[in-house]
């Protein structure tokens, strides 16, 4: 019984997994009709209404000190939004899904910053190959810049920069008693769509979609890529293991991949597909327990 729960919610992380990695291609379907800021905007409010119908009897007696850091960290998570929406205008979007998740290194580099502790060896290796792989996806062939894919490719690694730092903060800010971790989490949509709206009116002329492809993306982004998966995510991890979701979630860009093939027509050089696994060798790595791997593998061929 144990089994098929934990089956049951390693199916549900994939399935977030799955639509985050479509998300990059509905994205730019909808930068056809809106703009950064009102298509976020739309994103976020209406993972909020999903998020807080589901959770509503959650959210009773919040603290003040869960909205304040709510207020706070959404401000990283809107510009780290912000960083990966305008990507997709000058980038391609399996380099941004591989270089997004770059976030699963960015967060240990980051916390050993923070504790100024010695880096592992695999944290080392991990940083030498995805850097190695950034390189082959991303320049080119005599190892030039690509200036048409420059400026995307550095928004890329601002957004997964900004999500590390996001990570960092929350897990020093749920420690503390008086802030409610899931609570937190619906708060930092409900604001992060605010200031997309505040930020839409300033800059843009705010407008619903009008094709059906559009209206279909904004939903899909916003209920299944947001809002759904939130509330997934809360409920499978409860039956699964962390190591067993890291490593389904490092999948992402592989889908993302997957979906720019098919979905978007495009296709790598060799270069860059030997890139791409670099990293997500580097992103499987970081994210598994290698030593306990090890360590099982001695045990099994002793008992051969």
């Amino acid at each position: 019984m144990i089994k098929n729960k934990q089956l049951m919610a390693d199916s549900m992380i994939m399935f977030v997994t799955l639509s985050w990695g479509v998300s990059y291609y509905m994205m730019d379907v909808c930068l056809q009709e809106m703009g950064t800021f009102t298509l976020n905007a739309f994103r976020f409010g209406l993972a909020f209404i999903v998020a807080y119908a589901f959770f509503s009897k959650k959210m009773k007696k919040m603290s003040k000190l869960t909205l304040i850091y709510g207020a706070i960290i959404s401000i990283v998570l809107a510009i780290g939004y912000i960083s990966a929406t305008e990507a997709v205008k000058y980038t391609t979007l399996t380099n941004i899904g591989f270089l997004i998740a770059l976030q699963v290194i960015f967060t240990p580099v980051l916390e050993f910053a923070l504790s100024k502790n010695r880096p592992s060896k695999k944290l080392i290796f991990v940083v030498f190959i995805c850097f190695l792989g950034i390189a082959l996806m991303t320049l080119n062939n005599d190892f030039s810049v690509n200036k048409e894919t420059f400026f995307g490719n550095v928004l890329c690694i601002i957004a997964a920069f900004t999500g590390s730092v996001q990570l960092v903060m929350i897990d020093r800010v749920v420690k503390k008693v008086e802030v409610n971790a899931l609570q937190l989490g619906v708060m930092m949509l409900g604001f992060t769509g605010l200031y997309f709206l505040i930020l839409s009116f300033v800059f843009e002329t705010p407008k619903l979609p009008v094709a059906g492809s559009v209206w279909f993306s904004v939903l899909f982004l916003a209920i299944i890529c947001t809002g759904i998966a939130l509330v997934v995510q809360a409920v499978a991890q409860q039956y699964t293991t962390a190591s067993h979701a890291g490593i389904i979630f490092s999948l992402e860009p592989v889908f993302a991949a997957i979906a720019a093939y098919f979905l978007a027509g495009e296709i790598l050089n060799g270069r860059g597909y030997v890139g791409a696994a670099l990293m997500l060798i580097g992103i499987i790595v970081m994210e598994a327990n290698v030593e306990k791997i090890f360590k099982k593998v001695k045990k099994t061929k002793k008992a051969i």
